[in-house]
């Protein structure tokens, strides 16, 4: 068994439904939290329009290569296609962390899925959404979520706004 972190993110078509059928997808799959949705604006170098962001925790018996085809196929089911890095899209899934039921962090620098998540760290449109699910939530090899978020600029955490609950 392991324990995996998810973030989401859409920003084309209709976000809110797009990521809520993700989310009921994951209630099937050991779904065990996962937060309401935050309005942010897109992080990267292309202009594009805002997305909705949600963080979900999830547990279950796959390992880390179970959770990334998880995600891909979570994108594949709502359209997601790649041909812009860091473009707009229908659906993006990420996974943060996996961790072990022996609490040790599953450590990855394949390029196919880096654990943690390279840029986790630097994003809050993950960090917030993260802490409101878990106030303890920590980084491997980066620390406490909530310390990571205190040294974000201001502005990109002030960018992450709550937008509705889930149904």
């Amino acid at each position: 068994m392991t324990r995996a972190v998810l973030s989401l993110g859409a920003n084309l078509g209709d976000r809110a439904g797009t990521l809520r059928t993700a989310l009921q997808t994951l209630a099937g799959q050991g779904l065990v939290a996962r937060s309401v949705l935050y309005e942010t604006p897109p992080w990267g170098p292309v202009e594009q329009p805002p997305f909705l962001n949600a963080v979900a925790v999830v547990r279950g018996d796959r390992d880390a290569a179970g959770w990334l085809a998880l995600a891909h196929e979570l994108e594949q089911v709502a359209g997601r296609t790649r041909e812009v890095r860091w473009g707009a899209r229908t659906l993006d899934v990420d996974v943060v962390t996996v961790t072990g039921d022996d609490g040790v962090p599953v450590l990855s620098d394949d390029p196919a899925l880096t654990l943690p998540h390279p840029r986790a760290h630097e994003r809050a449109f993950v960090l917030v959404p993260w802490l409101a699910l878990d106030p303890a939530a920590e980084l491997p090899g980066h620390g406490r979520a909530r310390d990571l978020l205190a040294d974000l600029p201001v502005e990109d955490v002030e960018g992450v706004v709550r937008w509705e609950q889930l149904a």
